[in-house]
């Protein structure tokens, strides 16, 4: 479902996506969100969040003050599932690296919506040691800020890569002060990308080491890790 005209996800699917996420956080699981007043109330934003599983996105999406349009891998376009992802108004994204993507994201943003995205690209320790640069590229092409997300409790321990939690298990999920970043005069595009993705990362990392701090939900062990990359290194 598109705006006509725009070729933009509808804004009439969060009508019923985000109660559906509000649900899976609190009804289905129990989720404590903290870090709401750090997200801008108006404007383009983007959320970057660490990645340990496959509910990351959907509870990103539910814990959120603002709706978001996620990338998701276009693996998972397809059948039931995808048909309720485009309904929902998710955006596909190809692992190996899509600059149409990335595009996409941008033209929401300048429209004044959210992006979500989770930058590690593969689902693991969620410790944001590494991201790939798609995320600096949205951040420096659109001037969105960046509002580092801290996701735990989606995955535990040596649990596998897909195990689904049990009903009742508590997340947690933490909004950080926003980031907001610009080329530098004199600065090569290059060098641009760099600094961005650094300074992304250290407040991803930064803030879930913060979280597990506060909430005492520790990470899980790094595991075998899948390949989900969003955006790779599209538009460097």
């Amino acid at each position: 479902m598109t705006d006509a005209g725009t070729g933009l996800p509808s804004g009439l699917t969060m009508a019923w996506s985000r109660p559906v996420g509000w649900i899976l956080d609190h009804l289905v699981y129990r989720t404590t969100v903290t870090g709401r007043t750090n997200v801008p109330t108006g404007g383009p934003v983007i959320f970057a969040g660490n990645h340990i599983s496959f509910l990351d996105g959907p509870v990103m999406f539910g814990a959120a003050p603002r709706p978001m349009h996620i990338l998701v891998k276009q693996e998972m376009f397809k059948g039931l599932l995808g048909r309720v992802l485009t309904a929902s108004g998710q955006l596909p994204v190809d692992r190996r690296g899509d600059r149409a993507a990335l595009q996409r994201c941008k033209d929401v943003l300048d429209a004044g919506r959210c992006v979500g995205i989770l930058p590690e690209g593969t689902r693991g320790s969620g410790a944001a040691s590494d991201i790939n640069g798609g995320v600096a590229w949205l951040a420096l092409n659109s001037g969105a800020p960046v509002v580092p997300v801290a996701i735990l409790g989606t995955r535990q321990g040596d649990e596998h890569l897909d195990f689904v939690p049990r009903p009742g298990r508590r997340f947690h999920v933490s909004f950080g002060a926003a980031l907001t970043l610009a080329r530098r005069a004199g600065e090569t595009g290059r060098a641009s990308m760099d600094r961005a993705a650094q300074d992304i990362r250290a407040a991803l990392a930064g803030h879930v080491q913060d979280t597990i701090q506060l909430s005492g939900q520790p990470l899980p062990s790094a595991g075998d890790q899948d390949l989900t990359a969003v955006a790779g290194d599209a538009g460097r």
